[in-house]
């Protein structure tokens, strides 16, 4: 990630979190950094992994509980899948997902289409609808370069 692109998500950081009364700490920040740079869509084990390196003593709980504290302020989002860990997402514009079955890899992509769906009605009338996102599953390219 560009560095002045990540001076501009860590000042928003810092902005909501004093907004909604958290402190900013040294280890939220290497987490939601973490976050940010990853390439995939980490569980909060991956992101733990990588966050030791700097504090060796910050627990995997502590990890977890604040990738979920970043999801209620509206940092992440959370994307879980059939009895998968949590996954974390720090993309919060309009985006859909591709997930692979053989790797479990979660592959970010754009289509207006989806985003123009409509909600069916019984559904309106019944719940409140507060996302809207298409998840597709299937085998990625690099899993389907393995088979062949």
């Amino acid at each position: 990630m560009r560095e002045i692109k990540m001076k501009e998500y860590l000042k928003k950081f810092e902005e909501i979190c004093r907004q909604h009364g958290i402190k900013v700490t040294p280890q939220r920040l290497a987490i939601y950094r973490e976050l940010l740079t990853s390439k995939d869509h980490p569980s909060a084990v991956n992101i733990y992994e990588k966050v030791k390196e700097y504090f060796p003593h910050i627990s995997l709980d502590t990890v977890n509980r604040t990738l979920l504290l970043f999801a209620d302020l509206g940092l992440a989002q959370i994307i879980e899948g059939r009895g998968d860990p949590k996954r974390f997402d720090p993309n919060l514009s309009p985006h859909h997902h591709f997930r692979c079955i053989k790797c479990g890899r979660i592959i970010d992509f754009y289509c207006q289409e989806y985003d123009q769906l409509k909600v069916p009605e019984d559904l309106q009338k019944k719940y409140i609808i507060t996302r809207m996102r298409v998840n597709i599953e299937g085998i990625c390219d690099e899993c389907q370069k393995k088979t062949s």
